[in-house]
């Protein structure tokens, strides 16, 4: 499958990972990706940037060479209503948005309650992403969540770093099984992403890929090996971008 994109990964900006902006675009580069996008995590992930790193994105130069170079924000969600830790006049202004629930910042214990948060939050405009949506300790009704993500036009994160021997996330193959399953019969796209936070994990998207091929699921529902559906799903407008100086 041709895989141009990664659009979740994380700098040191984030707290507890281990790469320079620099040193993860290099890696893309070398790697031969068409599009990079750092992610940090929101301000209510312990030790990560505050507000104005978001605000102050707008410097930075969207092509490097090549490479597009995408920033954006890994929202936390953070209950059953579906609030995040930005606020949309902010993070409407990124490039690409994701909403994830990680256990730092989200609390409910309710088992009803991570599919309404999850179901408020892709109700939500400017929101695109629906990060890594496979944690057992999170159990959700897949169909819902499939049939929600379509009606919206979100995209369903297939993680390739929930798959891996290190993860703490919990029967991550199982459940994205159920997902696909859903997203193949209703249509729906899904996107794969590292998730990296370090650069050699940049565009490792192994597992996910041949979790993928297991289950036969279509080409054209992976947005991966093609950029201008990633766009048309994102807020960031190619069209649109202005000549920038290069760093």
């Amino acid at each position: 499958m041709l895989d141009l994109l990664d659009s979740h990964t994380h700098t040191i900006a984030s707290g507890h990972a281990y790469s320079t902006m620099n040193d993860m675009i290099a890696a893309a580069q070398k790697k031969g990706l068409s599009l990079l996008a750092l992610t940090e995590h929101a301000p209510d992930m312990p030790g990560t940037c505050y507000d104005g790193y978001f605000y102050n994105l707008k410097i930075l130069p969207r092509k490097r060479d090549m490479l597009w170079t995408l920033f954006g924000v890994e929202l936390n969600i953070l209950n059953r209503n579906g609030d995040v830790d930005l606020e949309e006049d902010l993070y409407k202004t990124l490039d690409v948005t994701i909403a994830s629930i990680h256990p730092p910042c989200y609390h409910e214990t309710d088992p009803d309650a991570h599919l309404e948060a999850y179901l408020h939050v892709m109700e939500r405009p400017y929101i695109n992403i629906i990060g890594h949506p496979d944690d057992g300790r999170y159990p959700v009704d897949y169909k819902r969540l499939v049939r929600a993500a379509k009606e919206h036009s979100k995209l369903l994160e297939v993680n390739s770093s929930s798959l891996a021997p290190t993860t703490f996330r919990q029967n991550a193959r199982e459940n994205y099984r159920e997902m696909l399953y859903w997203c193949r019969k209703y249509e729906c796209p899904v996107i794969v992403n590292s998730d990296a936070h370090a650069d050699c994990l940049v565009g490792e998207h192994t597992r996910a890929l041949g979790l993928l091929k297991e289950a036969e699921f279509p080409q054209e529902l992976i947005v991966n090996s093609d950029l201008e559906s990633y766009f048309s799903h994102i807020n960031f407008d190619p069209s649109a971008i202005e000549a920038q100086r290069e760093c």
